[in-house]
């Protein structure tokens, strides 16, 4: 018996009325992108719609990627049947190649951290279990019995979990360079070292308590930071999977459904109305109308006639088409599209945050006074205990607890009060390239605009009641506008069929009535987003169309010009509908027609200039632009490789939250800055203290957690200021 498969969101589903048909062929998961979902009413919309599909085995959505498993037989137009019936619930999608998804789901690096994190945890409580015994005051053999336990579990615990600090200090070390993780790795085997040493002089005092919840606490960011940078998978990697991994090749027996590995310049192939085009060629056979929305940003469809050209990506609409394959695979636009972005992101990521360029400096310094406070110590006196004590109690009060605090802490508050307004912060220094930002460019469609187009203008019911039940018959986006917008009284047309290319007829009391492109129909050009209805020989009648501006919009603009930043428009859409939306809101620069690669390029070119450019964009076509970005933000309603090429997402549908995350990220750079001259306040003042000797290591670590307090009191402020 057939079942789906449902979260733990969606009540239990009844089995089918009637016996379902056994499936044929072999089982396997077709995966798909559904972005529009965004809530668990959601799920149960998709999983209840599709159980009654011939063969469907399983069905299962993943709310939090937007991704849809469906397990059906291996056969042709399994995935174009799966796609019509998510269109008709409401919940279009895309085709997901599943072998590059599956290629991104192990992470080893991730696991190996938890179980270091894991292995720190429990020998830093099994430590300081042992500890109390000796804080309660065990002496003599009972002391040095427990010192002596509590190393034989520490050592092996601390030096194995330590690792990924000991590994990144050693790599810095082999190109000359100090980071944050220098004297953190430093102190840890300093403490270990004391703390052995003491032991085997039957000492009073130890230390491994404290150098495994160092590790332990460390550790733990360093997971959390991990699974942070997890959550945002590469955007190279999310294009790549929006390749139809099947196609549909031509040969002398017809149609043959092959791995799209197989296919090679010069092929046929086949691709159905309602499907995504694999390859880059030339139509050979058919017409139809292309979205190319994915691509360049246009909002209307394009005509495509034999001899026209498509590329992998786009979506054929309206015809059934033969296509002669000039590219496939790694030579497509599409995968152009995915390297240029992938090239992008690696610059990005060479970004030196902050603390680590205070790190390149403070560290050398801090291992630099404790080695000639030992040292000192050991020429004056002679006492090798009382030399490697001061060295230890230097460097744990520089230890850069403060400077690691010093901007993680403004980090916290900072998306805190971010995400209490909507927004979620995903890279850990898009806050401080945020604070630099000077030049905005600015995508259109579904960006500054809902991307959800709206009847305009006078408008005959009688005539709309007709174009809406021609509309219900195609899937082009402006005929399924104008269904809606009819609603359920249409009249009875017959004998309907879609012109592919041109658009829909059908016939009305006798009447030819048609429904589609002006020049099909001897209309004139529009300046407007246009369809046009025809009844027998009657002049035809415009529906216009207009995109409707985004909440706040205008807010968002003020904010930024109040705080000094430029504004470019930069979109794929056609020239009359950015010049109509940029005269509207005072946007002086604006650019329309653009490919992605002159999206990317424009914004390469701002930041060779020294301009700090933020990128705000939703399609593919500005996934790019949005990695070549200093920092970028997406809306959540975008598609997933947008959302995961952006530094910043925002939750809410109000873009006057974009300069209020401008003014707390200039006020998130100036608490790190000003908690860097705290930290290095405190350490002018305990510095001398430590080498003259009058620190004790209990001291000192006192010393270290007032200043580590005062710097996350400080950060504070920014989550403070954030609600006013």
């Amino acid at each position: 018996m057939t079942s789906v498969a449902a979260c733990p969101a969606c009540v239990a589903l009844p089995e089918p009325s009637g016996a379902r048909p056994e499936a044929k062929g072999d089982l396997r998961d077709y995966h798909f992108s559904l972005p529009s979902l965004h809530c668990a009413s959601c799920i149960s919309t998709v999983e209840r719609g599709l159980v009654g599909m011939p063969g469907l085995h399983a069905a299962r959505v993943n709310l939090s990627l937007k991704r849809l498993t469906v397990r059906a037989p291996e056969a042709a137009g399994v995935e174009a049947q799966i796609l019509d019936r998510l269109k008709t619930l409401g919940h279009p999608g895309e085709v997901l190649d599943a072998a590059t998804l599956g290629r991104t789901q192990s992470d080893p690096v991730g696991r190996a951290l938890m179980l270091r994190l894991g292995i720190a945890g429990f020998a830093a409580m099994n430590v300081m279990l042992l500890s109390v015994g000796v804080w309660a005051g065990a002496e003599g053999a009972t002391r040095d019995l427990l010192h002596w336990v509590s190393a034989m579990i520490a050592l092996p615990a601390a030096l194995y979990a330590a690792q990924p600090f000991f590994g990144n200090a050693c790599r810095a070390l082999r190109v000359g360079r100090m980071v944050m993780d220098t004297p953190i790795s430093v102190a840890i085997l300093l403490a270990l070292g004391v703390s052995l040493y003491e032991v085997t002089q039957s000492g009073h005092h130890a230390y491994f308590d404290a150098a495994l919840s160092l590790t332990f606490f460390l550790l733990l960011g360093r997971v959390l930071d991990h699974r942070s940078r997890a959550a945002a998978r590469s955007a190279a990697t999310e294009l790549a999977a929006l390749e139809v991994p099947r196609v549909e090749r031509l040969g002398a027996h017809g149609p043959k459904v092959v791995p799209l590995q197989t296919v090679h310049a010069g092929d046929r192939i086949l691709v159905r109305p309602g499907m995504r085009i694999p390859v880059d060629g030339i139509i050979s056979q058919g017409q139809t109308e292309v979205d190319r929305s994915l691509l360049t940003g246009e909002t209307s469809p394009v005509p495509a006639a034999p001899g026209a050209q498509v590329h992998a990506g786009e979506v054929n609409l309206t015809g059934r088409l033969e296509i002669q394959v000039t590219a496939a695979g790694e030579d497509t636009q599409l995968r152009q599209i995915a390297e240029m972005v992938r090239a992008a992101e690696a610059a990005k990521n060479a970004y030196v945050s902050l603390a680590d360029r205070a790190a390149q400096v403070y560290a050398p310094v801090v291992h630099l006074l404790a080695a000639a406070a030992g040292l000192g110590w050991y020429w004056a006196s002679g006492d090798v205990r009382l030399a490697i004590n001061i060295a230890t109690a230097t460097l744990i009060i520089t230890c850069p607890c403060a400077l690691g605090l010093a901007v993680p802490s403004v980090m916290i508050s900072a998306s805190g009060a971010l995400f209490r307004r909507g927004v979620l912060l995903k890279d850990g220094t898009a806050l401080e390239r945020m604070a630099r930002v000077d030049t905005v460019v600015l995508d259109k469609t579904g960006t500054l605009t809902t991307g959800d187009l709206q009847l305009i203008g006078p408008i005959d019911p009688q005539a709309l009641a007709l174009a809406g039940a021609l509309g219900a018959a195609s899937a082009h986006p402006l005929a399924a506008a104008l269904a809606k917008a009819a609603g359920g009284q249409v009249p009875e047309v017959t004998d309907i069929k879609e012109i592919p290319g041109f658009g829909v007829e059908g016939i009305y009391q006798g009447q030819r009535l048609r429904l589609g492109r002006g020049t099909w129909l001897g209309a004139p050009e529009a300046s407007e987003t246009t369809t046009w209805l025809q009844h027998g020989d009657a002049a035809p009648i415009p529906f216009c169309f207009t995109d409707q501006p985004r909440q706040g919009l205008q807010a968002m603009l003020d904010g930024l010009r109040a705080r000094g930043c430029r504004i470019i428009l930069l979109s794929g859409d056609t020239e009359a509908p950015v010049a109509r939306l940029a005269e509207a809101f005072g946007i002086a620069q604006a650019r329309a027609a653009l490919t992605p690669q002159e999206k990317q390029a424009h914004i390469t070119d701002l930041t060779a200039a020294g301009h700090t450019v933020l990128m705000i964009g939703d399609g593919m076509n500005d996934t790019g632009a949005l990695a070549a970005a200093s920092v970028s933000i997406s809306p959540a309603s975008g598609m997933d490789v947008t959302r995961n090429a952006a530094d910043i997402l925002l939750m809410t549908p109000d873009l006057a939250v974009v300069p209020e995350i401008l003014r707390i990220a200039r006020s998130a750079r100036s608490r790190m800055l000003e908690n860097f001259a705290l930290a290095a306040g405190y350490n002018a003042v305990a510095i001398p203290l430590a080498v003259a000797g009058f620190a004790t290591p209990l001291a000192a670590a006192l010393a270290m957690s007032t200043s580590s307090i005062c710097v996350s009191l400080n950060a504070l402020r920014v989550r403070l200021r954030g609600r006013g």
